[in-house]
């Protein structure tokens, strides 16, 4: 299957629709309106997705995106079944980047490599550590389970460079903060504003470094991911 062409005319209001989504959301976080938040919401990760596609993104990008917009949805109401249910969404997603990145053709046991993953392996262990008590019971395995696979994306989104690199942190401190609200631990002053810029920046940073990586013939992560050119796209 040849790659898919984009839609060049859109990507601007496609962008100013998403960063307008994005800051009324964050503005009516900061400010106590929840309408604007519940309005904002739902609409980021959707827009977010139409832009990749409008770029001509790979469709594991926009799958990792659509399951980003599942789990901002069911995080929404305050319950524990559609917590864990958001969870599995956004383990879907990771799941998506994992696959992205592990078609990059950058070895993943070199000295560098190893040395972030085992940076996110001691910040992951004292984590859970330091969250395990204060957890409801039923909670911590879940947790504990997609706070591996999350820092597996974190560590493995540095390989196409270093805008995805800190895509994944941010993604990585916007769930530790939630985890940390599940947990009772205090947090910054506008917890949720916090959570939301980081995630929003996350998801961001990561959709448009992979989007980069159609450019980047020198380390070949175009052909990895089938853009640019007439090679058959990977699934």
């Amino acid at each position: 299957m040849n790659a898919r062409p984009g839609a060049p005319r859109l990507v601007r209001p496609l962008l100013a629709a998403f960063l307008a989504a994005a800051a009324l959301d964050l503005a009516g976080l900061l400010a106590g309106w929840d309408t604007a938040h519940l309005i904002a919401k739902p609409l980021l990760m959707p827009l977010l997705a139409a832009l990749a596609a409008a770029r001509g993104g790979p469709r594991t990008l926009i799958a990792a995106l659509l399951c980003g917009w599942g789990g901002d949805v069911l995080l929404m109401p305050d319950s524990d079944t559609a917590f864990l249910a958001g969870m599995g969404c956004f383990a879907a997603g990771h799941l998506c980047y994992l696959r992205l990145f592990g078609r990059t053709g950058v070895p993943l046991w070199d000295r560098t490599s190893l040395r972030a993953g085992a940076g996110y392996a001691v910040v992951l262990t004292v984590f859970v550590a330091a969250l395990w008590s204060g957890l409801p019971a039923g909670m911590r395995i879940p947790m504990t389970c997609y706070g591996l696979l999350l820092a597996t994306m974190a560590w493995r989104a540095g390989t196409p460079g270093r805008r995805t690199a800190a895509g994944g942190a941010l993604f990585l401190l916007s769930d530790a903060l939630i985890a940390a609200g599940v947990a009772g631990l205090p947090g910054p002053p506008a917890h949720d504003f916090w959570i939301m810029l980081t995630y929003l920046a996350a998801q961001y940073l990561l959709t448009t470094g992979i989007l980069a990586c159609r450019n980047d013939s020198t380390r070949g992560v175009s052909r990895a991911y089938g853009e640019g050119s007439t090679r058959t796209r990977p699934r």
